[in-house]
Parts: structure tokens; C-alpha cells; sequence
């Protein structure tokens, strides 16, 4: 421990009347423990009390000082030495009394921030597969177009003439010419043919791309984009099957050869 004020005079004394801290020893009877404690003010390794004062009054009686100023010294040093001591003890008290935060709320507010952090995450993640299904969906809307009005009766119209056209009789189907339908596209689209009322192509046609189909009686051709798809029937090109950019479905037979040749094409 530091010296104070009342250590570093009583050493000084010592030294000036060059008494060695033996001879104290040997005149006073206080170990040299508690000489050096005295003088470094040391209060912890002196027994305290009465004996205390007792060794200041015979060190101050043998170096010839007044002994009850050393006195007055001592007692100042040494009470505010305690003083120093009771502040620290009230303190350390008042430290204890204040209770300290339990290890489990940290642990359960960094819990917390991570919950939060991962349901942001998951809310972020959740939101934006929704806003791409519902973009996707907004493009397949817009890019379908509606039949018109027209354009379904114009669909609806060949079903009709097929259910009510008369059949021919075997023997003047047998001598007939069997019909022969070429199909292509100038862009790709989804085309339905059928030949005697049996599907005989369900599928995307794309450019370039010409397909024969043979039929006895008639053939029932249906396409997404009617603009798209150029039929030919027995080598002679047929009208469009409805309007650009719209579906449309045509029946062909015999008679729109006869049509076609009279020069009166009917769709």
C-alpha cells in the first residue's frame, strides 16, 4: 500500500536520527513487521486497536518526538483509512442489493430478433412467389383472346350442318374420290382436324410444317388463330377459317369443291 503523510513522516525521523529499523526492534519489542506496516500504513497487517497506538507512543518515545502528536497523526490516517473502508462496504452493499439481470433474457431477446428476422424472410419469400404467379397469370390472360360472337356462331354453325347433312348412300361413296386436306401454318397454333367425325390430329402446328389427311365424306378443321393455318382440299385452296387472330373451325366436303370451282367459296 501506498505511504501516506503520517508512514512517510514517521520514517523520515527515523532516518534523520539514522536509527535502524533493528534497533527499534530490539528497544521497542514490535516485530519489524509492524514497524514496516506503521511506516507504509499498512493497516491491514496491524493487529489494530490499543496495540497500535501503543506502537506509535513507543517508537515517537524512543526517536524523542512528541508522542502525543504522533498521536493526533495516527489517529487522522488511521480514521480515514476506515472511512474509506466504510464507503467501499456501503457501496459494495448497495451493488448486491440491486439485482442482477438473469441470464435468460438475453438469451430469449436474441431469440426473439432471430424469430423476427426469419419471418420477415419468409413473409419477403412468400409475397414474392405470389407476385410472380400473379404476373404469370396477368400474361396468359392478355395473351389469349376471346372468340367474338361471330366467330362462335361460325364455329358452331359447321357442327350443325354436319349433324343435318344427309348421308350418302354406300354404293355412291364407294365410286366417289376420296378427299385429300393438306394443312399448314404461316405461324404456330393449335389445330384440331377431324376425318369422318374421328380425330385424326390434336396438336400445335408450326411453320413449315404440311400434313395430308384423307377422308370419305368430310373433314371438321378447327384452329386457335384462324389467320395462321392455309388448308388445301383435293389441290384447291380453301378461304381462311375466320378472322386474323381469332379461333374459327370450317367443315369441308365435296361441296366446297363444287363451291370452289364454281367461284363462289363458301367457309
Amino acid at each position: 500500500m501506498a505511504r501516506g503523510t503520517f508512514g512517510e513522516r514517521l520514517k523520515r525521523e527515523r532516518e534523520l536520527r539514522e536509527v535502524p529499523p533493528e534497533e527499534i526492534t530490539l528497544a521497542t519489542r514490535i516485530g519489524p513487521r509492524f514497524l514496516e506496516a506503521l511506516e507504509n500504513e499498512d493497516w491491514d497487517r496491524l493487529p489494530g486497536g490499543v496495540f497500535n497506538r501503543g506502537f506509535v507512543r513507543s517508537i515517537a518515545r524512543y526517536l524523542g518526538l512528541d508522542e502525543e502528536a504522533f498521536l493526533a497523526e495516527y489517529d487522522l490516517a488511521h480514521n480515514a483509512h476506515a472511512q474509506l473502508l466504510e464507503q467501499k462496504h456501503a457501496a459494495q452493499k448497495i451493488e448486491n442489493r440491486i439485482p442482477q439481470t438473469p441470464l435468460w433474457i438475453p438469451v430469449v431477446l436474441v431469440l426473439a430478433v432471430l424469430l423476427v428476422l426469419a419471418g420477415a424472410v419468409y413473409g419477403g419469400f412468400y409475397a414474392w412467389r405470389k407476385y410472380v404467379k400473379h404476373r404469370a397469370a396477368a400474361t396468359s390472360s392478355a395473351a389469349v383472346i376471346p372468340a367474338t360472337p361471330a366467330t362462335a356462331s361460325a364455329a358452331s354453325a359447321p357442327l350443325s350442318a354436319v349433324n343435318s347433312s344427309p348421308a350418302a348412300s354406300p354404293a355412291a361413296t364407294a365410286a366417289q374420290t376420296p378427299l385429300d386436306l393438306s394443312v399448314s401454318a404461316s405461324a404456330t397454333t393449335h389445330v384440331n382436324i377431324q376425318s369422318d367425325g374421328a380425330t385424326v390430329f390434336d396438336g400445335d402446328l408450326h411453320p413449315n410444317e404440311n400434313h395430308h389427311f384423307s377422308a370419305n365424306s368430310e373433314f371438321v378443321v378447327t384452329a386457335a388463330d384462324s389467320s395462321s393455318v392455309l388448308l388445301e382440299l383435293n389441290g384447291e385452296a380453301m378461304p381462311p377459317l375466320g378472322a386474323p387472330g381469332a379461333s374459327g373451325t370450317m367443315a369441308l366436303s365435296r361441296r366446297n369443291l363444287r363451291q370452289a370451282s364454281g367461284g363462289n367459296p363458301q367457309p
